[in-house]
């Protein structure tokens, strides 16, 4: 038997900076997984007042959808595709 071979999922990485507040890593979580995202990887650092993470999102819908939901948050300050240029930054 030979298994069928799936088409292979969209891959995305997102860079984000959200100031550190009780729950935002959760609400992150909860609008990519609402998105219809799957998180491959995570990275998360501290810096000073910000968190700054790393995302490696796996999905079939369109990521500027996500990102601008993201954007929405009141704790995101920064989100940037894998490019690396930020597509939106907040003054904090």
């Amino acid at each position: 038997m030979n298994p069928k071979s799936q088409p292979s999922t969209p891959s995305y990485t997102i860079n984000c900076r959200m100031t550190q507040e009780a729950a935002a890593l959760e609400r992150l979580c909860q609008v990519v997984r609402i998105r219809g995202f799957r998180i491959a990887t995570m990275a998360v650092e501290t810096a000073g007042e910000y968190l700054d993470i790393v995302l490696t999102l796996e999905g079939t819908r369109p990521i500027a959808m996500l990102q601008s939901q993201l954007e929405k948050l009141h704790t995101v300050a920064e989100v940037a595709l894998g490019s690396g240029s930020v597509a939106r930054s907040r003054s904090a």
